[in-house]
């Protein structure tokens, strides 16, 4: 066996096991915490590293109530990149604060088997837990590889997340149908939609607010002008450019985040349309590009950095729960949303604010 490290002096901790057995640490924790998947060899080994080293698993408990060398996973493959970079600010904080290390990863592609590789040699990176924001976060093949591997996972923006599963999310469904009711009460009666990744959880419940408002008021949701988005300023320029051109433009565009609702606001000068006079647009999420682009966007706030501290609190806990023999138990937190208006919304020409009649109790 090799000399275990003495960085603590005094102290065993679970990567001295880890180099004595010449495994992982997350393997140790696995072992410790009797998960599965382990070979039986790899399992004696590790056993023996823990009888010699004279290791206990509350000294690790200890150094994890600390946060200290404690490794926190986060995939990533957000086609936003100013969704990616809040939320990498607010993980990278929270870590610093708890004393935690951040590995990141990205894994851009959407195949099933290239996925399940991924997370594969990720968990091979001493990772205790993994964070996995939007759209990682709905991915059948990385969920099902972390947990036969027995990674804790805590999920980011997942609508209906799992039984006996970590969450954090906003209520998208809400906050849309806000957005959609803040153009109405403008005047607008032709709103048009642009939807998200229609593999988004988020991009369905978006859709459900914005077509709920406009029932509300009464107007035939079956004629509602949308069009598809993928969440990237590209394909905002298409969708918009498509609700632009129809024989009848609506007066007034929501786009499913800030970075289509830039592309919308793009177009419209490039028709010659001013914005909000000619044209309103709205956006989600309230990125730096809301208020980068001119008219700055009236928009959702996401706390997006705040979900990000949130996750990495909540699996911190989950992890110090498991060390401590607690059962795991469903946990999700639901931040609040605002919502933010700026330049880029307005009264259509010529409208009259109308709300909706009271419905008779």
């Amino acid at each position: 066996m090799s000399k275990p490290s003495r960085r603590r002096r005094g102290t065993i901790t679970i990567e001295d096991v880890a180099r004595a057995a010449g495994v992982s640490a997350m393997t140790v924790s696995r072992v410790i915490n009797g998960g599965k998947n382990v070979r039986e060899s790899t399992r004696a080994a590790v056993l023996e590293a823990v009888r010699t080293l004279n290791f206990s698993p509350n000294t690790a408990a200890r150094s994890l109530a600390a946060g200290e060398a404690t490794h926190i996973g986060l995939l990533y493959a957000n086609p936003s990149a100013a969704y990616l970079s809040q939320f990498l600010i607010g993980a990278l904080h929270a870590a610093r604060r708890a004393g935690a290390h951040l590995v990141i990863e990205s894994c851009e592609s959407e195949d099933a088997d290239e996925q399940a590789e991924v997370t594969r040699r990720f968990a091979t990176s001493d990772v205790e837990g993994v964070i996995l924001p939007p759209p990682l976060s709905e991915s059948h093949p990385i969920m099902a590889e972390l947990s036969a591997i027995g990674i804790p996972v805590v999920t980011v923006a997942m609508g209906t997340p799992q039984e006996d599963s970590l969450n954090v999310r906003i209520d998208d469904y809400a906050a849309a149908g806000e957005m959609t009711r803040h153009l109405l009460d403008l005047g607008h009666r032709h709103i048009g939609f642009i939807k998200g990744h229609p593999n988004h959880i988020a991009s369905h419940d978006r859709a459900r607010g914005y077509l709920d408002a406009l029932a509300e008021y009464d107007i035939d949701t079956a004629r509602a002008p949308i069009e598809q988005g993928y969440f990237t300023y590209r394909s905002g320029l298409t969708a918009s450019e498509r609700l632009l051109s129809r024989p009848n433009p609506p007066t007034a565009i929501f786009a499913s985040n800030d970075d289509m609702a830039a592309a919308t606001v793009s177009v419209a000068h490039r028709r010659g349309l001013v914005v909000p006079e000619d044209l309103s647009v709205v956006g989600f999420d309230d990125t730096a590009l809301a208020t980068s682009v001119w008219p700055e966007l009236t928009t959702v706030k996401q706390p997006i950095s705040a979900m990000a501290e949130a996750a990495l609190e909540l699996l911190l806990a989950d992890l110090r729960g498991r060390r401590a023999g607690t059962p795991r138990r469903f946990a999700e937190r639901v931040l609040e949303h605002a919502l933010i208006v700026r330049e880029s919304s307005g009264a259509p020409l010529g409208a009259r604010r109308v709300r909706p009649q009271q419905v008779a109790g």
